[in-house]
């Protein structure tokens, strides 16, 4: 079991989520009845409450939304990781997913809107600049 299992817990349903994050592949849900995607995975569409939804993969793409520059975190393993930047991005796909931003030297230069791709860490989505 990887480590990505450390935190979270991956139950029936959230599973199929975690083995594709693990493959490098970011899943969302799509609902059949209106069309629309959403984030975090839900066995219902939350905009209408139909059970008719599925997996689909995500393009990986976003933008940023907002974030926040994290100097202290004492709850492991994040205490090794300060500073690190949590962030909120809207996926191509419409839904808005909280993550982290990996591989940013200088997080002074993050702005609102710019494009970011997803990366993988330990089986857990991430985003970085690019995209």
């Amino acid at each position: 079991m990887s480590a990505r299992f450390d935190l979270l817990e991956a139950d029936a349903f959230t599973r199929t989520y975690w083995d594709a994050a693990a493959q490098g592949q970011l899943l969302i849900r799509r609902c059949g009845a209106c069309g629309r995607a959403h984030h975090y995975p839900r066995e219902f569409c939350p905009h209408c409450w139909s059970e008719d939804v599925s997996w689909e993969r995500a393009s990986g793409r976003a933008t940023l939304y907002t974030w926040s520059v994290v100097h202290r975190n004492d709850l492991p393993p994040f205490a090794g990781r300060t500073p690190y930047v949590a962030a909120v991005v809207d996926l191509a796909e419409g839904p808005r997913m909280m993550t982290e931003i990996v591989e940013c030297a200088l997080p002074d230069r993050l702005r609102a809107g710019m494009g970011l791709e997803v990366a993988f860490r330990e089986g857990v989505p991430v985003f970085r600049v690019g995209g």
